[in-house]
Order: structure tokens, then C-alpha cells, then sequence
């Protein structure tokens, strides 16, 4: 079966097409970009941010001596830098944060959302370009889940699009199989508390119902782990396939499995429109 953004199955693909276009920009407070050129911060994590290593790497080459600060050998990584510090890694300039870049990604299940797995799983930073650089994924999808992932070199802008507060509506197709109960899927709507985690509004809608199987379209604004399928095995239903085809203004459109797309930065800047 070929899964990419428009086309899924042949029931699913008329479904999907009828996905609303999701251009409306969003506003973000300055500080969310401008803040990670100027801002002080950790030596580790300055370190990471310039996409050479990730930031418990930076403190063990910091233990090991490989790193200098204003030229001298650092010893201890609770240290704070800014833009004007100059930061030696093996005896060479560390490189400036590059500019704020974004990537939409098509994730195949089966793999990981993390840079590594202990368990030597494959990850979905596996299949990125040789030339891409260290990025961040905005939340996560569960390795049985598939579809659209945001990948960020901004961990200040990683963070704000996944923070439910930020209130970035979240659009998945699930096939399930179960009996459908309208009026339970209706009281999703007002959220729903199951052992003691309380979900947020659930915005169902039934898109097919066949005789094992039913499609549905789900809107969410946030992310918790396997949410999804965790309210839908309290109403009796397991879901046995979950697409996440948009988050916020950004859509899975006709991106191709294990696929990167890069929003140009005249595009990005529309939708992530500063709030001054």
C-alpha cells in the first residue's frame, strides 16, 4: 500500500484530499527565534546547537579537555556563554548557529522518534539527508504511527510548537476496529479523564464505516504519549493504523515516505508570524 500525504488507500484517499488547506499563520513571541542568537546559555548546549554533537556529548569533550573557552581549557560544563564568546573545539572555531530552519518529514512506522535508541531500534534521523544538519523533532509519534513529523535546528522554536498552551490544532487519520458509539465520540469534545490522566477536547469525525474497520478524522491540540490510541481502547476501539497528516499550519501534502521537505524561510516567516 503507498502512503503519502494525498494518497493512503483507495477509501482513504478521497477522505483525505478533502483535508482543509492549513495556511493561517500562527504568532510567536520574538524571543522564540531571535533569542537563540543572542541569548546566554550552558556552554554544552551552545556546543550542541551548533549541530556537532548532542549536549551530553559537549560535556564529556569538555571532561576530556577538548574544549576552550576564551582560550583556555574549560574543566567543569556549568559554564555560560554568549555570542561573544569564543568557543574552540579541538583547536577549532566552533561554528555560528546557523539560521532558523524547518523540515517536514514523512515518517514510516516502524521507527524511532530520537537521535539514538538504546535498544539499537532504527530512528527516523536515520533516514535523513547526509547533508542535513543536527535538528529536533516538534513532539513525537509512537513507532507504530506514521506521517507528518516538524524537524527544527531552533530548540526554543521545537518547544513552543509543542507546548499544548501554544494551542497548535493537530490533525490524524486512524482506522480502527470496534463498534463505533456516536455518542461517545460526541463526549470526547468535553475531554475525557481515564486512570487518572485527563485528555484534552477530542474533535472526532466518522469518515467510514465498514464492516471490521472504520476511518475517522481526529483533531487534537496536544500531544501526549499514545494518546490517541489510549482514549480509543477506553471506547472499546484499537486503532491499527494512525496518520498524522497536519500540525498547525504545516500539512504532510504530497510528501513521500521517509521524505524531507525544507520550508523556504520567506514561507516560514509568513507562518510563523512574530508578535511584536
Amino acid at each position: 500500500m503507498k502512503i503519502a500525504g494525498e494518497i493512503v488507500s483507495n477509501q482513504f484517499t478521497s477522505q483525505l484530499n478533502q483535508t482543509e488547506e492549513l495556511s493561517r499563520p500562527i504568532s510567536i513571541l520574538p524571543r522564540t527565534l531571535l533569542d537563540e542568537q543572542n541569548k546566554s546559555e550552558r556552554i554544552a548546549r551552545r556546543i550542541a546547537r551548533s549541530g556537532l554533537c548532542s549536549r551530553r556529548e559537549a560535556e564529556n569533550w569538555i571532561a576530556n579537555g577538548r574544549i576552550k573557552l576564551n582560550g583556555e581549557i574549560l574543566n567543569t560544563p556549568a559554564i555560560t556563554v554568549t555570542k561573544h564568546s569564543e568557543i574552540m573545539v579541538d583547536d577549532k572555531p566552533l561554528a555560528q548557529i546557523d539560521r532558523t530552519r524547518l523540515w517536514l518529514y514523512h515518517k514510516v512506522p516502524g521507527t524511532i522518534t530520537t537521535n539514538c535508541d538504546p535498544q539499537g531500534r532504527r530512528t527516523v534521523f536515520d533516514a535523513m539527508p547526509k547533508d542535513m544538519p543536527r535538528t529536533i523533532a516538534v513532539g513525537r509519534l509512537d513507532i507504530n504511527s506514521e506521517g507528518l513529523l516538524i524537524l527544527t535546528n531552533n530548540g526554543s522554536l521545537a518547544r513552543y510548537l509543542a507546548l499544548p498552551s501554544t494551542g497548535l490544532k493537530r490533525t490524524y487519520r486512524a482506522r480502527v476496529f470496534g463498534k463505533i458509539d456516536n455518542n461517545a465520540l460526541a463526549r470526547l469534545k468535553q475531554g475525557i479523564c481515564i486512570d487518572g490522566f485527563t485528555y484534552r477536547a477530542f474533535n472526532v469525525n466518522i469518515d467510514r464505516l465498514l464492516n471490521c474497520n472504520s476511518w475517522l478524522t481526529i483533531n487534537i491540540k496536544e500531544g501526549k504519549n499514545r494518546e490517541i490510541r489510549r482514549v480509543m481502547k477506553h471506547l472499546g476501539l484499537s486503532v491499527n493504523r494512525l496518520l498524522r497528516i497536519s500540525y498547525g499550519p504545516f500539512r504532510l501534502g504530497n510528501i513521500l515516505p521517509e521524505q524531507t521537505k525544507e520550508i523556504d524561510t520567506k514561507l516560514l516567516n509568513s507562518l510563523l508570524k512574530l508578535k511584536l
